[in-house]
């Protein structure tokens, strides 16, 4: 499970899910793997996603801010299961690349010195707040969610269909404005917002300024 979808659309589960999805595995024995490739090393406001519930899962699935660009994945687990693994049965080519931890030691280091995640979780409160506010009834914004520094605006048409012809028109917009973002959900039609952690004020105003304009 996701703790939030990404390429899914940045859909946000509600409250008590991944706590309902611990008792449930637990419950008839089954492993909880959580996967925060993409939450992970502070993107929604905690170092980890399942943070925010007290979930503690069987195994966790890492890459992307593990190393701040370097090429790095990681699987964590428990003693007892990383037990069932022996030599052959989970590698890479390039695995345990000692450039690339180096990288991991040092992001890791930035993330606690800085306190990177406590800011995404302030920065993207701040964002999440002005963007709702500023699209306002707008008609083609069907949503805006997100936790952290990972936001997602879900554009339709009318009568709530998705609309990624428009998606990819907003997108357009704001790399032509001189902000990068994607696209994602299940029909395309999701703006996802994934600012690097060390954004500024400033640097946020602009993304907000870009996404009025391309969405008004």
């Amino acid at each position: 499970v996701e703790p939030i979808q990404g390429e899914g659309g940045v859909i946000v589960p509600p409250a008590g899910y991944l706590a309902k999805a611990r008792e449930l595995t637990s419950r008839h024995g089954a492993l909880l793997i959580v996967d925060e490739v993409q939450t992970g090393f502070g993107r929604t406001g905690w170092m980890f996603a399942v943070e925010a519930e007290g979930v503690e899962p069987d195994l966790l699935t890492l890459g992307k801010g593990i190393a701040n660009g370097f090429p790095l994945s990681a699987l964590v687990t428990r003693p007892d299961i990383a037990a069932a693994f022996r030599p052959g049965d989970h590698l890479s080519t390039f695995g345990g690349n000692p450039v690339s931890c180096a990288a991991a030691i040092a992001a890791i280091g930035v993330h606690r010195r800085l306190r990177l995640a406590e800011a995404a979780r302030q920065k993207g409160e701040r964002l999440l707040a002005d963007l709702r506010r500023d699209l306002a009834g707008c008609p083609e914004v069907g949503d805006i969610r997100g936790r952290g520094l990972m936001i997602g605006i879900e554009l339709v048409r009318p009568g709530g269909h998705p609309a990624p012809e428009r998606a990819r028109q907003a997108r357009a917009a704001c790399r032509e404005a001189g902000v990068l973002i994607g696209v994602g959900g299940l029909h395309g039609n999701v703006l996802r917002i994934q600012p690097p952690l060390i954004v500024d004020d400033a640097q946020l105003a602009r993304i907000a300024e870009a996404l009025r304009n391309a969405l008004r």
